[in-house]
């Protein structure tokens, strides 16, 4: 019986030894609500503190809400954000989507060469200006070490990439704009719940 509890014990500090070393802050995992399922993505302030701010700023005053995945490029990335145009709202300019922003202030780059551009990776969408950021941002179906160092990074998908891979993708003539688009139906912090 003793070498039973023995063995019992070290079975569990073998499970709490490769488990996470902490929950993910509720405070800085946003939610997005797809048609396929939820995705789970944990921002990453400690890369891109600005960035990470205004994401957040823009989710709880629901910016995000009904917006559209104006370009979606199969092997590469998805990508969402255009709060002004990307709700596609009736009338809307099908060639203004995409080209868009919010009412907040564009973002000085926080690159990094901690992290790559993986899959999974969430990256700050942004113009021929570096400094040019500010509600886009693309999550990565693949890895693309072009972007490393000349994008910011955001955050990473914990959980949910099933969901990110039956976005409609793009047409690749009109490198990847999606005619009929795929929305982030509801968007919000873990730490305000749904």
């Amino acid at each position: 019986m003793q070498l039973f509890k023995l063995a019992a014990a070290f079975a569990v500090a073998a499970l709490i030894a490769v488990a996470p070393a902490r929950a993910a802050d509720p405070e800085n995992t946003m939610i997005i609500e797809l048609k396929d399922g939820d995705v789970t993505i944990a921002l990453r302030p400690d890369l891109a503190p600005k960035h990470v701010a205004q994401i957040k700023k823009l989710v709880r005053a629901g910016e995000y809400d009904n917006v559209a995945f104006h370009r979606v490029i199969n092997g590469f990335m998805a990508q969402t954000g255009d709060v002004q145009f990307g709700d596609l709202k009736e009338g809307f300019d099908a060639g203004s989507v995409g080209t868009g922003g919010s009412k907040e202030q564009d973002l000085p780059a926080e690159f990094t060469d901690k992290e790559h551009f993986v899959r999974g990776t969430v990256g700050m969408a942004r113009a021929q200006d570096p400094n040019s950021a500010n509600s886009q941002f693309f999550i990565m179906f693949d890895a693309a070490p072009n972007l490393d160092g000349q994008y910011t990074i955001v955050g990473n998908v914990e959980s949910g990439m099933e969901a990110v891979d039956k976005i409609t993708k793009g047409s690749d003539a009109q490198n990847g704009t999606v005619a009929n688009p795929d929305r982030m139906m509801k968007v919000w912090i873990a730490a305000d719940k749904k």
